[in-house]
Formats: structure tokens, sequence, C-alpha cells
């Protein structure tokens, strides 16, 4: 078991969120799923929480109720090789009532911030040269979705 373990409150949707965010990626897949017994708090049977994985990384979205909501205080940052790869990222993760934020920013239909960034993006930004790396920042700043090829034209002055 790995030390730290990102836990998730969802209000009923545990199970559906496991299985939404292990369809999105392709090194995903739920561990166990565990159930509520006699002592309650919700109806013995119903799901308690569901361990998973992606990318080797476990998490446990847990049935807490609709006490707490997600916000992007907290997210997750997904490193893209490619521009497909941000691509499918992007339109899996907003799919069914998910939401374009800015700067590569998105929140899924379960209300959890995600930031799908191609990982040239901090090559770009901590560039020495201060007018590429301010011309990154800006670009960067005007996007919704980041583009790796605008990213790159800015970087080059163009």
């Amino acid at each position: 078991m790995q030390k730290i373990t990102p836990f998730l409150w969802f209000d009923g949707k545990a199970e559906a969120a496991a299985a939404f965010y292990t369809s999105v990626f392709k090194n995903a897949k739920i561990v166990e799923i565990r159930r509520f017994g006699d002592a309650g708090p919700a109806p013995k049977g119903s799901v308690m929480t569901v361990t998973f994985e992606i990318e080797g990384q476990q998490f446990v979205a847990l049935n807490g109720g609709p006490h707490y909501k997600f916000t992007p205080a907290t997210s997750w940052l997904v490193s893209c090789e490619t521009q497909a790869e941000v691509d499918a990222l992007w339109a899996k993760l907003t799919a069914d009532g998910g939401a374009p934020v800015r700067c590569g920013w998105l929140t899924d239909k379960y209300g959890v911030s995600w930031q799908i960034v191609p990982k040239i993006l901090g090559e770009l930004l901590q560039d020495p040269d201060p007018a590429r790396s301010s011309r990154v920042m800006a670009a960067m700043l005007g996007m919704i979705k980041l583009d790796i090829a605008a990213l790159q034209r800015a970087y080059d002055g163009r």
C-alpha cells in the first residue's frame, strides 16, 4: 500500500466516478469495492468506498454524503507528452457535464478539477531568456485548452 492516498468524497457517486476515471486513462483499474454493513450509516450493501488506480497511483472514492464539495483548491495535474494526449483527455474529462476553465484547467462532471498540461510547458516557462518565457506565459494565459504548437510559436517569437 502506498503511504499517501488521495481520498475523494462523493455524494452517492463514488462507484460511478471511479468507473469513469478508470475509463479515461489507459493504465487504470478498480482495485476494490467496500460496502456498508449493518453499522451504516448508509444502507447495508451500498457502496462505501472504491479503491482505484490510475497510472500506478491509488485513489479512494468515498460515498460520504452531501456535506462536502470539490473546489479548484485541489486539482489533479496530468502531464501529457503530445497534443493528441491533451486533446483526448480534455474531451473525455469535459464530456457529459464537465466544463473547461482556462490555462489548461477543467472541471469534470463530478466537480473534480484537473490540469491537463503538456510536459513541454514547464520547459518553455523555465527558459533562462525572460522574453521567451514571458511570451509563453502570455500565450498560456490566453488559452482554455493548452495548445503545444501555439506555445512553441510564442516561445519562438512567431
